[in-house]
């Protein structure tokens, strides 16, 4: 069963949860900070939901290992 992390390594770029998202569902990171930035704009505080989920989401550290495999 897969589990949903931040990812803090050479892929995350503040919290490393849009980067955990995409690992998640497997589809590129791009895609998913792209439509981050676009529900910025909708009237529901994606801001306040990326706090939320940096806050409650566990780590997962990318290792050079990991990135190799």
């Amino acid at each position: 069963m897969k589990k949903l992390f931040r990812i803090k390594g050479n892929e995350s770029m503040l919290g490393g949860v849009m980067a955990g998202i995409a690992e998640y569902f497997n589809i590129d990171v791009t895609l998913v900070r792209v439509l981050a930035v676009g529900a910025f704009f909708t009237p529901v505080p994606i801001v306040f939901m990326y706090l939320i989920m940096w806050a409650i989401m566990p780590t997962k550290q990318e290792t050079f290992a990991t990135l190799a495999q």
